[in-house]
């Protein structure tokens, strides 16, 4: 896929030019941003709980909650990673849901995020393995180049010293 295509993966943050007007990857609607800031405010235990958790950085990851991306709010979100993390109640075993939840995580894949989805019940039974599991999946998702440690050394040049 060359730069410019339709169905080209997003930078990561900070990465590539950004369009003029905003859009790109996080393109949303005023009306997704109220739902997000709504739910923030919701008191759903099971995400309450897993919040306290990653709002101290696990792994020195930092997560967003209800973070609108396109039509949908995630329940959370490491942009560095390029990952959502989707807490999953009952509900998305009954009827049409496991359908919707396919293709918002197909809407997501398209913008260079992976989902990874867990059951309330693991978070209220263990919230520390719940954490672990995903900082792990942060750590798998990171870039494979590393920050540069300065630049190259010149020719002929061995640690440090001239020839």
């Amino acid at each position: 896929m060359g730069v410019g295509q339709d169905n080209a993966i997003p930078p990561r943050n900070g990465e590539g030019d950004r369009p003029k007007g905003g859009g790109g990857a996080f393109n949303t609607t005023s009306a997704t941003i109220r739902m997000a800031r709504r739910e923030r405010r919701s008191g759903n235990l099971p995400e309450v709980i897993l919040w306290r958790a990653l709002r101290q950085r696990p792994g020195g990851f930092k997560f967003r909650r209800q973070h609108p991306i396109g039509p949908y709010s995630l329940d959370f979100a490491c942009l560095s990673a390029r990952l959502a993390i989707e807490i999953d109640g009952e509900v998305h075993n009954r009827g049409d849901q496991p359908e919707s939840d396919s293709v918002r995580d197909a809407h997501m894949r398209a913008r260079g995020f992976d989902t990874i989805r867990i059951p309330a019940r693991e978070v209220l039974q263990s919230v520390d393995m719940v954490v672990i599991a995903i900082v792990s999946a942060c750590r798998e998702r990171q870039p494979l180049h590393q920050p540069s440690a300065g630049p190259p050394p010149r020719f002929g040049e061995v640690e440090g010293r001239l020839p």
